[in-house]
């Protein structure tokens, strides 16, 4: 693993709080996610299954975690199944997880290897009346292919019939929304390696640059600091910067434009998600400033807004409403626009199409019960944004929140956002080259 070793305590709770769950007679299996191919005889590098990892710390391949409470047998109430490491794998894949490891990083004292899962989970099964499983129930989800864990569920009930079922999802989702402590200090790494990051561009950023060296930028300090990028950046100067997911980071930057940096680290797969918007000349033009400020604005009451009791579609609403507001004043919309607007048909729509803010965490788009009231716990992204195609430039700001049972925490107070600090960020930058 790129990462240091976290604590199996963490791992330990997490299981404890899940088990405490599950119900009487009941199990949870948890897998990793498949190896994707490629082209050829190319394959994509693991992703590793969040649900796993917040339960293990496990990152391998065909991991099975297996979690049986109330199993009569003390052995069989956490099992971990792994691959058994041999000379062919030493040789082309190189280190494998032995049990002695495995038990180190997850804390569970039950490590079989893989080709015993067959047998130990009928002798479980028999034993087991409720099955949890698990799936990809994200609501933005696109599964186009079978994923192991649909493999399983067919596999399983298949076998299985006459047990009854439960979708272990919305058990996780309800969990993994409220970070622990050992969580928010992870996403407090991420964020410092993309704070670095951030300022080492602004020192660097010249008209005449192109996109992917900027991006190459990111790139060094992330990967310097045993961290990767969490998505794939968007480095979009001028018009692309109005382009939502623009990812071609190809061209040139041009003096007088603005760049759009949606870029986070990602460290023990915890993910930073910022986003800043800076003048490639150094200096904002006096109608870019205008509208920066306004985003700006929407950002840091948006921050204010997300308290504990607050659902998300009322937390987006009240953002909306602002940045009408906004967009009124630059003279983009028209109070009977504002007047005339349905919920079906939002009045700045055309400036600002996207939404406000998601949960963070082990997912960039994490998971959560997003119909359930925010709790004391939750991390947000913050991410308003105005874009005027026909002016040539797009401004979103992003920032990461952590709700509390008091004020909300913005977990990048110290990365700058002042358009003025940004300025003299990117100004002593240049007087130091």
């Amino acid at each position: 693993m790129r990462h240091d070793r976290i604590d199996p305590s963490f791992f330990e709770s997490n299981r404890g709080r899940l088990a405490a769950q599950l119900g009487p007679n009941a199990l949870a299996v948890v897998g990793a996610n498949d190896i994707l191919p490629t082209n050829a005889d190319g394959n994509l590098t693991l992703v590793p299954n969040s649900d796993l990892f917040y339960l293990s710390g496990v990152e391998q391949e065909e991991t099975i975690l297996v979690l049986f409470p109330t199993a009569h047998d003390p052995l069989l109430r956490e099992v971990l199944f792994i691959r058994e490491p041999n000379e062919l794998l030493r040789i082309w894949e190189g280190h494998k997880l032995t049990k002695d490891l495995a038990r180190e990083i997850s804390g569970i004292k039950t490590i079989k290897w893989l080709s015993e899962f067959s047998k130990t989970f009928h002798a479980m099964m028999c034993e087991a009346e409720m099955v949890w499983l698990n799936e990809n129930a994200h609501p933005r989800a696109v599964v186009e292919s079978q994923t192991r864990d649909a493999r399983f569920v067919r596999e399983c009930q298949d076998r299985y019939p006459l047990h009854s079922y439960g979708r272990l999802s919305k058990l996780m989702h309800a969990l993994r929304v409220e970070k622990q402590p050992e969580e928010i200090e992870l996403l407090k790494r991420a964020i410092r390696v993309t704070k670095a990051g951030f300022e080492r561009v602004c020192g660097l950023v010249r008209p005449g640059m192109f996109e992917h060296e900027i991006e190459a930028e990111f790139a060094h300090e992330f990967i310097r600091n045993r961290c990767k990028f969490a998505y794939n950046p968007i480095i979009a100067g001028g018009a692309n910067s109005c382009i939502l997911h623009y990812n071609e980071n190809d061209r040139p930057l041009v003096e007088g434009d603005l760049l759009l940096l949606d870029v986070g680290a990602s460290y023990a797969n915890y993910n930073a998600d910022l986003t800043r918007t800076i003048p490639v000349s150094g200096r904002f033009t006096p109608r870019q400033k205008l509208v920066y400020n306004a985003v700006l604005r929407v950002m840091k009451q948006s921050i204010q807004n997300a308290t504990v009791g607050k659902l998300h579609r009322d937390w987006v609403l009240e953002a909306k409403a602002l940045m009408n507001e906004e967009l009124l004043g630059l003279g983009l919309i028209s109070r009977a626009e504002i007047q005339a607007e349905s919920p079906e048909e939002y009045a700045g729509r055309k400036y600002f199409m996207h939404g406000l803010g998601h949960v963070l965490g082990l997912d960039v788009h994490d998971v959560g019960p997003m119909n359930r009231p925010f709790a004391a716990g939750w991390v947000l992204t913050v991410e308003p944004g105005i874009y005027i195609p026909d002016e040539g430039f797009g401004v979103r700001i992003e920032n990461n929140i952590l709700v509390t049972s008091g004020s909300p925490l913005d977990l990048m107070a110290e990365i700058p956002v002042e358009a003025e600090h940004l300025e003299d960020l990117i100004h002593s930058g240049r007087s130091r080259s």
